[in-house]
């Protein structure tokens, strides 16, 4: 009854407007990055792609890399799942990136998907990335704490927060062992103006935290 509640009474934002892709010319080879997955890497909570994650993170990779050449793909859409986002990548044509930043698990969660079937999505998800993709670092964004969302109210909140924690232990199982993938823990917090006005999604500073801690991991990873 909570959730057919939220549902009905949490204000639907849309997605960013703004390119999905582009590249900013520099002297050094590309760095190619691809960021994919759900509402929350489509920038729901802002107006445009320049305030949403992917434009926060060229933003930041052009001051950590000033010379090199970046180019960039956004594959998100508002509602998609792990599954369905592997459906898409299928049928999408093989390209390259050299990083690959996912935003995955919140509607798994909603939608209740089992901690290992989760597992074995998000497995097959890094499978595809390096076989298909042939992504060099892999970045798993773990999910955000759920249990700290001001539109949910309790107990539905801790519900799942609790199925939060648990899909991202599940992440952590699936990158285990595997070379150039990682978890990303973004840690930001839920304050104002770090969440959107539907107490849901990131606001413009939570975007930027995210794009920050995705960076700094980026810069670990030497491509030159």
């Amino acid at each position: 009854m909570q959730g057919k509640s939220v549902r009905k009474n949490t204000p639907r934002l849309p997605e960013a407007s703004g390119a999905r892709e582009g590249e900013i010319h520099g002297e050094v080879p590309a760095l190619r990055v691809l960021i994919c997955g759900d509402s929350a890497a489509a920038g729901v909570g802002v107006e445009g792609q320049q305030q949403a994650l992917a434009g926060q993170v060229i933003r930041e990779l052009q001051r950590r890399f000033p010379q090199r050449n970046i180019a960039w793909k956004l594959w998100a859409k508002n509602g998609d799942t792990t599954a369905v986002t592997l459906v898409k990548l299928h049928l999408r044509p093989a390209e390259e990136f050299d990083v690959v930043i996912t935003s995955l698990g919140v509607n798994d969660v909603t939608g209740r998907t089992g901690r290992g079937r989760f597992r074995l999505q998000q497995q097959a998800l890094l499978k595809l990335l390096k076989s298909k993709f042939k992504a060099k670092q892999i970045m798993l964004t773990a999910l955000p704490p759920m249990h700290l969302f001001p539109a949910l109210p309790q107990p539905l909140r801790w519900v799942l927060g609790r199925d939060a924690k648990a899909l991202t232990a599940e992440m952590d199982r699936a990158v285990a062992g595997q070379h150039g993938c990682s978890v990303l823990c973004a840690n930001v917090p839920i304050c104002e103006g770090a969440v959107a006005n539907d107490g849901f999604h990131p606001g413009p500073i939570g975007y930027q935290m995210w794009a920050q801690a995705i960076v700094r991991k980026i810069n670990d990873c030497p491509f030159e």
